[in-house]
């Protein structure tokens, strides 16, 4: 049985940690809150505290970045816990395996492999960029090993899916996107996420690179709506957001604001090209109809059967 650190305990936190719980071995989850599942060892303390950190890594195989500070401070709150976290990693000899995402590739006009330019010129791009950059290059000068994987958008919680259309769905009223509903989307199951990143931590192969998290074929917003509704036993409602009034609720809503800089990737055909992990480790995504399953069960309020 091995000891392993996740850090943070949202969607894809949680599925790595019971991942490994299934697998028998032992798990510390360090949040904020102390929150985490309940056969975890649940650690209360700030991801930023340097210290605290390596002392929690200490005898662990894994190190997990699965942390999700607030959308509008990733400028001020990642710095402190990128630091952090490599400074655990070389201090315990932890693999450190980053969840990262595509938003470091900025626009594209192709699919994305692992490959494709880091050439994002939105700030969150640069600053999940600058994290990359800083932890390949302590890999690289033999004093951590790491890797990162990244995914499209989410199907597991924290969604398009669930934060704006099924609630809507569920109310039978009708979900405004702000996308456009007929361009291919590729969408990632944070069950996959949690899979690339365990085997990694086991798999020398992974390490010292970016790898694309296994995903289905894209499928457009107004199809995967159409799912989610058949699913549900419900009337898909939907109609598209247009990005001007997107931008007029970003001049009052910070959380608007932020989508004005990652609004190519729903306005525009965005395709993540996952070869490379499938090839290599053998991994396939969960098939789309289960993940979706797993969205609604996620997105569910209180009570609600999804």
């Amino acid at each position: 049985m091995d000891t392993h650190l996740v850090v943070g305990a949202g969607p894809v936190g949680t599925a790595v940690a019971h991942r490994l719980l299934a697998d028998g071995h032992h798990v510390r989850v360090v949040t904020r809150s102390g929150s985490g599942p309940e056969q975890a060892e649940r650690v209360s303390s700030d991801a930023a505290d340097g210290a605290r950190l390596a002392e929690l890594a200490d005898g662990a195989v894994a190190i997990y970045n699965c942390v999700n500070p607030t959308y509008s401070r990733w400028e001020q709150d990642w710095p402190p816990v990128a630091a952090a976290l490599l400074g655990a990693a070389e201090s315990s000899g932890a693999v450190l395996a980053t969840v990262g995402n595509l938003y470091g590739y900025g626009r594209v006009d192709a699919p994305m492999t692992e490959q494709t330019p880091l050439a994002a010129t939105g700030h969150k791009g640069r600053v999940r960029n600058a994290m990359w950059r800083d932890a390949l290059a302590a890999h690289e000068a033999g004093r951590i090993r790491t890797f990162e994987v990244r995914g499209s958008d989410y199907l597991g919680g924290n969604s398009m899916l669930s934060y704006v259309v099924t609630p809507a769905l569920r109310k039978g009223r009708r979900a405004f996107v702000p996308a456009d509903l007929d361009v291919p989307h590729t969408w990632t199951c944070t069950e996959d996420v949690a899979a690339l990143l365990v085997t990694g931590v086991y798999d020398e192969r992974a390490w010292g690179r970016a790898w694309h998290v296994p995903s289905n074929d894209p499928l457009s917003i107004r199809a995967l709506t159409a799912i989610a509704a058949e699913q549900l036993g419900v009337t898909p409602k939907l109609s598209s957001m247009p990005y001007a009034v997107l931008w007029a609720a970003g001049l009052v809503n910070p959380m608007a604001k932020e989508l004005r800089e990652t609004q190519h990737q729903f306005r525009r055909p965005f395709v993540l090209d996952s070869t490379a992990a499938r090839e290599t480790f053998g991994l396939v995504p969960t098939p789309m109809d289960e993940a979706i399953r797993i969205d609604l069960a996620a997105g569910a309020p209180t009570g609600v059967k999804a």
